[in-house]
């Protein structure tokens, strides 16, 4: 188990200042999305991006989140393609239909990357929840997943240590962040000054020996977010640390 962060949390930072940033928090891991010019999509621009980040010290580990919007195998080939240059293991799946799981499937067996598809709350038609993707995967390749957003998945009502602990070998990753409030997303804040079950989160992760990342995903004060970034990041550590994990996760 071992912390990284979600690009989209410096989505108003170009990939040069990000990289500086992450060098401050000492995060060398990457969820690696196509905003500003963090992984673009064209071969080219994503060769130079993953040459900046080797060149850091920094390894993307995860793409997305990436939408999977046309059930065309032309379309989901170029996508998989893209998160192979990367290297990554595990794509993380922004409401892709459910017809086209099937479709998706085919192409995580020849390409051997996991798909963990990310739950968006009550707005979400699709999958509001990690427990409606765990039903909708189940019976599939068991590289299928989940991305948990433990955010959106309290918002959606579901009990967020119970869902990390019934999607047990599913769960391929985990956005984090915190809310004062359970009904609105708008309320959030640093990671151990909201609501959410932090330390009983981890707990759950460590007993069935998480092997992913915990990535923060800090979508608020875009323009500003470090303040925000540092004390979640410090806040994690010490719940880890009082885990028995290295100060180093």
């Amino acid at each position: 188990m071992r912390l990284g962060l979600a690009s989209y949390t410096f989505r108003n930072f170009t990939r040069g200042q990000m990289i500086g940033l992450m060098k401050q928090l000492r995060i060398f891991a990457l969820n690696a999305k196509d905003v500003k010019d963090h992984l673009p999509m064209d071969p080219e621009g994503e060769k130079v991006a993953l040459a900046d980040y080797a060149a850091a010290g920094i390894t993307p580990h995860a793409v997305g989140a990436i939408y999977f919007d046309k059930d065309d195998d032309a379309d989901i080939r170029n996508k998989f393609e893209y998160c192979k240059r990367a290297g990554v293991g595990v794509i993380v799946a922004g409401d892709p239909a459910p017809g086209t799981l099937p479709r998706i499937e085919k192409f995580v067996k020849e390409y051997d990357i996991r798909i963990a598809i990310h739950n968006h709350g009550p707005e979400d038609r699709l999958w509001p929840s990690p427990l409606d993707v765990l039903k909708a995967v189940k019976g599939m390749d068991p590289r299928m997943g989940c991305c948990i957003d433990v955010g959106h998945c309290v918002r959606a009502g579901t009990d967020v240590v119970q869902a990390i602990r019934e999607t047990g070998p599913r769960l391929f990753n985990v956005h984090m962040k915190d809310l004062t409030d359970f009904q609105s997303k708008d309320s959030q804040v640093a990671v151990g000054d909201g609501k959410m079950p932090v330390r009983k989160m981890f707990e759950a992760l460590a007993a069935m020996k998480y092997q992913g990342f915990v990535d923060l995903e800090y979508e608020v004060h875009p323009d500003d977010p470090m303040p925000g970034v540092i004390a979640s990041f410090a806040f994690m550590r010490g719940v880890l640390t009082g885990l028995g994990y290295p100060i180093n996760s």
